[in-house]
């Protein structure tokens, strides 16, 4: 079931990723694939299970998956990448590179503090459907003109949804080109990771369908906040979705990112490497700016430039790794000490709507083989 490789000493990682396929239903992987790199060097390459229940098309190393807002952390490296190359600087405000930012009481949201979930709009005012979603720059045009929730700087609440249009029209005022077009000439191809933004319909063929979570979380029974209510409410997400082919073709940086673990490993291989970004621009990029319990996820994230670093602990026993999960249970992350970059990509989504063990058991097993602690 389980094909693939692993370097010596690293087969408790293979024991997790393989008992990850064991675990009770509402968390038992169908098809999944893992890889780990060291300072280059592929140290975990591991994929098995089936694109779909039925189990007519075995999982392949190069499957590709919606991966939700593990997306979000290969944005920030985006973003990491024009900060190093002097396009934009994290201190900048908004309204440097987007005049119609600055109004409503955002005139001094700076990119780290949009980077950081701390500017305000963790979901959108007027209501907003998937559908809209599609059209980006109309989605732009309601967050410029939208007041923020709070005083930004003030608090940080995830912004599930919209730090992605916000991102998105970053990149596209400072650079030209579309998000998904930077990633794939400035840090896909050249890093040779299979990982995209707007797939074209050449590759459905590798694509797993997302398995919904069996019993998915209940929003109406819970106690939510005002931020809560943006971020997971407006627009409300419906894990099918991810299904369809005008999903699969829309840029949406915050959660429609489509890739195998090598290509998510790659990124973050890449991006540890002084080829992509500078060690001041990763210092930059991963140093922690909110560092407070978040308005909508609950704890405190400790909240970089697009990446959580780990002081929850949910990417292993290593302090310092720094990345983003996905929804349902996918993960990307890296550590600068022990230079450990890993990618986890499956299609049976957890009922959780952040944190899930599949993706907690392979980090812990990965950073203790490394003896990254």
């Amino acid at each position: 079931m389980i094909e693939g490789m692993v370097a010596g000493g690293f087969e408790p990682v293979r024991d997790a990723f393989a008992a990850n396929f064991e675990r009770p239903p509402a968390y038992r992987d169908v098809g999944a694939s893992l890889a780990v790199y060291r300072h280059g060097e592929c140290l975990v390459d591991l994929w098995g299970g089936h694109l779909d229940r039925k189990g007519g098309r075995p999982w392949q190393r190069d499957t590709l998956v919606n991966l939700w807002s593990t997306t979000k952390g290969i944005a920030a490296i985006c973003v990491a990448l024009l900060v190093d190359r002097g396009a934009v600087r994290y201190e900048d405000k908004v309204a440097d590179h987007w005049p119609e930012f600055a109004t409503a009481g955002k005139a001094d949201v700076t990119i780290a503090q949009l980077l950081s979930h701390q500017a305000g709009l963790p979901g959108f005012a007027e209501p907003t459907s998937l559908e809209d979603l599609f059209d980006q720059a109309t989605c732009a045009v309601r967050l410029a003109d939208q007041a923020p929730l709070w005083v930004p700087g003030t608090a940080n609440g995830y912004h599930a949804a919209t730090w992605g249009v916000l991102v998105s029209e970053i990149v596209r005022r400072v650079d030209g080109r579309s998000i998904g077009q930077f990633l794939a000439e400035e840090i896909a191809g050249p890093a040779g990771a299979d990982f995209y933004l707007g797939l074209v319909p050449e590759l459905d063929s590798r694509v797993a369908n997302i398995i919904p979570p069996e019993q998915p979380v209940d929003l109406s029974t819970l106690e939510l906040n005002p931020a809560m209510v943006l971020a997971l409410a407006s627009p409300q997400l419906d894990p099918a979705r991810a299904n369809d082919r005008r999903w699969r073709a829309a840029e949406l940086p915050a959660m429609n990112g489509h890739g195998s673990a090598q290509g998510v490993a790659r990124i973050y291989a890449a991006a540890l490497s002084q080829e992509l970004l500078s060690s001041p621009t990763l210092e930059a990029m991963t140093r922690i700016a909110a560092d407070r319990v978040d308005l909508v996820v609950g704890f405190n994230p400790q909240w970089a430039m697009g990446v959580m670093v780990n002081g929850s602990g949910g990417l292993g026993p290593a302090p310092k790794a720094f990345g983003h999960g996905g929804w349902g249970g996918s993960v990307g992350c890296a550590d600068r000490k022990s230079g450990i970059a890993i990618g986890y990509a499956l299609n049976h989504m957890g009922p959780d709507l952040v944190g899930d063990p599949r993706a907690t058991s392979l980090c812990n097993a990965i950073f203790i083989c490394a003896g990254a602690n």
